[in-house]
Formats: structure tokens, sequence, C-alpha cells
């Protein structure tokens, strides 16, 4: 290629960016103040039957469950992610790695979708892997590096335009010089103090030293929380290498997140982590420990912080733990009312896999958890081959449980009948 040839496509695409750029914050600002965007009323639907549903079906029958459970193929959704179910309707909106959020609407009430399509067409969205509901109905996604707010989502998801602001615009949520491929996936809730809660990754795998100010004033490495607007912007949690996974205990209103580990360290260490915060400021040990109890190569002879607040639970090493949920249904056993449920994603660098499946910890009179135990399993084969990955966990309204996959595109559902 010759030098002028490529200064002529570098050009091209720089002008290219800017035209998409451009399109994009005017569709911002056109929702903004309610007006349309002219984008299509033909809006991308997934095809719910077929080959593609009778070979999901079919995986289902390896996963195994306690007595009286059952699990059943619900929607099938590509790159599924983080879900939150609409407190009016019980539409689930579901959030990806890439760059759309799904609608999944079961208007009869069946239990399983009839439709599934694409959410706010005429926004252009980076990584919304983080959905979460306020209780008074507005949608918030966390993306890559923004935030925005979609009030009554679940009643005019319908549209192609759907009333939206930001939050925390474009740029703002971390430093835009750390953005990167890896740890890019934010969740978030509302609190009981009726703030915003947004998980941060940092881009590493153990953070050089440098990093680690930057990285603890911003909250990158922790929690963050801020009232719904954006406004007073602080850091909960510290110490948090990448979690992924968050809720609130109703009873005693502390936060729960699961958090992913440093890799490399062998098959067998470290620990996944069930963490409990109980107030804000607490620091949870990450970069002097890089799970658990086991210290980092790189900060083994650094002087941790006081007062390190060691995980409620050890989960197995490199099972990738991801979404959870605090179980508030009925449709339960009295076992699970009031515990936690969530996600393995299973290895990817571990010698043989483990995962691929859903964890159950009961939660005690105390407010600290019990003994941890496998809920679903099955995804994983014998042969090490993934059927399925899942990534979080919700509750419909009847109280029963969904279950996102990213790898097999889909989310499931289980409910409980007495045997």
């Amino acid at each position: 290629m010759t030098s002028k040839l490529a200064a002529r496509l570098a050009l091209l695409c720089a002008a290219v960016s800017c035209s998409v750029a451009a399109q994009a914050q005017d569709n911002m600002q056109k929702l903004e103040g309610f007006k349309s965007t002219g984008a299509s009323l033909n809006i991308e639907t997934v095809p719910q039957g077929g080959a593609r549903a009778a070979a999901l079906k079919a995986n289902l029958k390896q996963v195994k469950l306690p007595p009286g459970f059952k699990i059943d193929l619900y929607a099938i959704v590509p790159d599924a992610r983080h879900m939150a179910v609409g407190p009016n309707t019980g539409v689930v909106f579901v959030g990806t790695r890439k760059t759309r959020v799904w609608a999944v609407s079961d208007r009869t009430k069946s239990r399983v979708a009839d439709e599934v399509k694409v959410f706010a067409p005429s926004v252009s969205f980076k990584i919304p892997n983080g959905l979460c509901f306020s209780p008074d109905g507005v949608l918030y996604v966390a993306e890559q590096n923004r935030v925005l707010a979609f009030p009554a989502a679940d009643f005019f998801y319908e549209s192609p335009d759907v009333a939206t602001a930001p939050v925390v615009p474009q740029g703002e949520l971390i430093p835009v010089e750390e953005e990167s491929f890896n740890h890019t996936a934010r969740t978030c809730r509302i609190g009981p103090d009726d703030k915003l809660y947004i998980t941060l990754g940092n881009p590493f795998n153990v953070p050089p030293k440098e990093k680690v100010a930057l990285y603890d004033k911003v909250g990158m490495m922790g929690i963050i929380r801020m009232d719904r607007d954006g406004k007073h912007r602080e850091v909960f949690a510290r110490g948090v290498r990448n979690s992924v996974g968050m809720d609130f205990n109703p009873k005693d209103k502390t936060l729960w997140f699961t958090d992913n580990q440093v890799d490399g360290m062998g098959d067998d260490i470290p620990p996944g982590e069930l963490n409990r915060a109980t107030k804000a400021g607490e620091n949870f040990g990450f970069p002097w420990y890089g799970g658990g109890h086991i210290r980092t190569v790189e900060y083994k002879s650094e002087t941790p912080p006081s007062g390190v607040v060691f995980p409620q639970v050890e989960m197995a090493a490199h099972a990738a733990d991801l979404g959870m949920t605090f179980y508030k249904g009925k449709m339960f056993p009295a076992k699970y009312q009031g515990g936690v449920f969530s996600a393995q994603h299973g290895s990817w660098n571990r010698t043989t896999p483990v995962g691929a499946r859903i964890m159950y910890t009961p939660v005690k009179a105390d407010g600290t958890a019990g003994k941890t135990e496998v809920f679903a399993e099955g995804w994983l084969t014998s042969n090490n081959e993934y059927l399925g990955r899942p990534v979080d966990v919700a509750t419909l309204p009847d109280g029963s449980l969904l279950i996102s996959d990213d790898y097999a595109g889909a989310i499931y559902r289980v409910s409980y009948a007495a045997e």
C-alpha cells in the first residue's frame, strides 16, 4: 500500500468515525428532548423456534437440579449477559458485551418469551453489560464508559426511540486513557439509600504499582455510588479486582458482590469470592491479595491496608463468579428464600475447567453466609466442553429464576413444583 493511499484511507476512516459519532450525539440530544430520530419502525427481532430452540432444549436435559425443580428455555437472546426485570410489566431487559440491549417479552404470562427485540435501536451502545431498575421504573444501563437512564422503559420499549438521559456522560465513568478490552463489563444496582451503585474493574490481571493511586481515586478496582442523577459520586468499596455481580440483602441492607480473582497463579489458587460490604470505605484486599488470603506475587513485599475485609465465601478457583441475586420470590421452598443465587461462568485458564453452574449460598440469622452448594450444573460436559456458560440470575414476578447464558445465547427459567 502506498503512503498516499494509506493517508487517504486514514482520512476516510476518520471522517466515517466522526460522522457516526456526530449522528450518535445528535440522536442523544433528540431523545433527551423527546424528539424523533427518524429511526426505522421495523425493529430487529430474534426468531424463537426452530432447530436452535430444539438444540437448546436438548442441552437442558443435561442440567441437574434439586428435587422438585425443572429448567426450561425461556428465550433465545444472542450474547445474553446481565438482566433487569421491569417492575411493572415483567419485561426482561438484557445487556451484552457488544452493542445491543434486548427486550424480552412474555405478554401472555405463559412463562416463555413470545418476542425478543432490540431495545432503543436509535441509541449507539458500547458494551452495555450492566442493567438495573429503580423501584419507580427507571432502567439504568452501565456501559464501558457511560451510564444512561431510561424512564419507564418497560412501558415504552416498543418504539425505536425511547426517552433517555445521560447519568454519567460518555468518557466520564473512568478516565478515557484507562479504557481497555479487558474487564470492561460493569454492573449496577439501586441501593436502599436510593443511590446508584456501579462496579468498576481494572484493565490488568494485577495492576502496576504506579496505577494504584489513580484507580483508588476514581473507584476502579472497586464499587462507586452516586445520586441517581450522577451527582455526589464517591468510592464505596476498594480492593475489588473485577466484580461483575452485586445485590443488596433486603433484610439488613448490606451489599454483597462477587469478585473474579487473579489468573496465572495455578489451577487451584486463588479462590473466587462472594463478599459482604457492611459500610462505605471498606477495602477487600486487591491487589495485595489475589483472592481470599492468597498474596499476589507482585505485591507480596508490600504492606496491605489495615482492616482488609476477607470474603464471606471462597469459591472454586477460576470458576469465574459473575451475576448474583438475593432470592426474594415465594415459589421456591423456604430453604432458598432470602439466600443468594450466583452464576459461575466457567474457567478459561484452568487445566481442567470448573464452573458453568449456579451456586446457592444461604444467609444465616446474623447476616453472614452459610455453606455454599451447587444448585444447577451440567453445562460443562465430562469431555470438558461447554454447552453453556451462565452469566446472571434474576427473579421473575412469579418467583421463578432466570439464568442468562452468553455462550449459548439464551435465557433459561427454573421453576419449582413440590413432588
